[in-house]
């Protein structure tokens, strides 16, 4: 694997950040969601969202293609997302990293984000990264109640 560059999304991007948005949300998220929330997170409303995103997003790029991304608006982590091919080579851990500095740098002292129960990877790796599991709560998407758990980090 080669480096690891954080930079903006740019509109070319978003083809290759809705690709690895809709396998891995559906790595982490079926069969862990209400039904109706897979059945309104079809994959054509992951390339329906990428590009109007791209304002939010970071990209990670090793060897010249999108490795995964991050989104950010004011202090929520709203999305962190690794290829299949890149999990484990420390892209997931920059980006995370990266979106701590951007929520900073909108001028809030903590982050927070969202996962819901069934991820276990994804609730051990925020953990692993410094991350405070503040419990349960029932996070709205798409207008569906989601149960889920809100972490938190201190970024100042």
């Amino acid at each position: 694997m080669g480096n690891i560059d954080v930079r903006p999304a740019t509109a070319d991007d978003a083809e290759q950040v809705a690709e690895i948005w809709y396998c891995g949300w559906q790595d982490g998220h079926l069969g862990n969601v209400p039904d109706e929330l897979t059945a309104a997170r079809t994959k054509a409303s992951f390339w329906e969202r990428a590009p109007q995103r791209v304002g939010d997003t970071t990209v990670a790029i090793v060897d010249g293609a999108v490795a995964g991304f991050v989104m950010v608006v004011a202090d929520e982590v709203e999305q962190v997302y690794v290829s299949a091919d890149h999990r484990g080579t420390g892209v997931a851990a920059t980006l995370l990293k990266a979106a701590e500095d951007h929520v900073a740098k909108n001028g809030h002292e903590r982050a927070w984000l969202v996962v819901v129960p069934g991820n276990t990877r994804a609730r051990k790796f925020y953990e692993r990264n410094g991350w405070v599991d503040e419990g349960l709560f029932d996070h709205r998407a798409v207008n569906v109640s989601v149960p889920a758990h809100r972490y938190a980090k201190l970024v100042k």
